[in-house]
């Protein structure tokens, strides 16, 4: 069986102000330093310091932007639930960076509980989203069923 190693939590220690600045990133990615800096109470140097200090840490992974999936013809959202078959469990990480790799793809999540996994997907019409069903999962022999649910609205903190 191939296992990987337990991943350690991120020993860093985060601050009020640590904490603060990343509630605001989080909200909003490009806010300006000196505005970031006012909020948070601290010099922008010392800001720009900190921001620093957490990507280098590994706090903040990285800076993304949030796309109109609608504006690029991706009309239809749906959770995709997946079950792999037993015999193909030794190999969940690499099915998942798979499914990752997979076009459409928004997100992938690992579960517990009855389902292995939760895929996002976004498609141009439900005649895609049938095909990509029938081409990517349930053609593959690792993947013992799939359940796949539509999302008629996505609500994010923020908005």
């Amino acid at each position: 069986m191939n296992r990987t190693p337990a991943v350690v939590p991120n020993p860093v220690r985060l601050d009020g102000t640590d904490r603060l600045i990343l509630r605001e990133l989080m909200a909003d990615a490009r806010i300006p330093n000196n505005v970031l800096a006012s909020k948070a109470g601290i010099a922008p140097s010392t800001c720009l310091g900190r921001v620093r200090a957490l990507k280098d840490a590994g706090v903040i992974r990285g800076f993304h932007a949030s796309v109109d999936l609608e504006a690029l013809g991706l009309l239809v959202y749906a959770l995709i639930s997946i079950r792999v078959n037993p015999q193909a469990r030794n190999k969940m990480l690499a099915i998942a960076q798979r499914l990752k790799a997979l076009p459409n793809v928004q997100s992938v999540f690992l579960l517990a509980g009855d389902q292995d996994f939760l895929v996002h997907v976004a498609c141009g019409t439900p005649t895609e989203l049938r095909d990509f069903i029938a081409v990517h999962l349930a053609s593959d022999p690792a993947i013992a069923n799939t359940q796949t649910n539509l999302v008629f609205d996505h609500l994010t903190p923020g908005e």
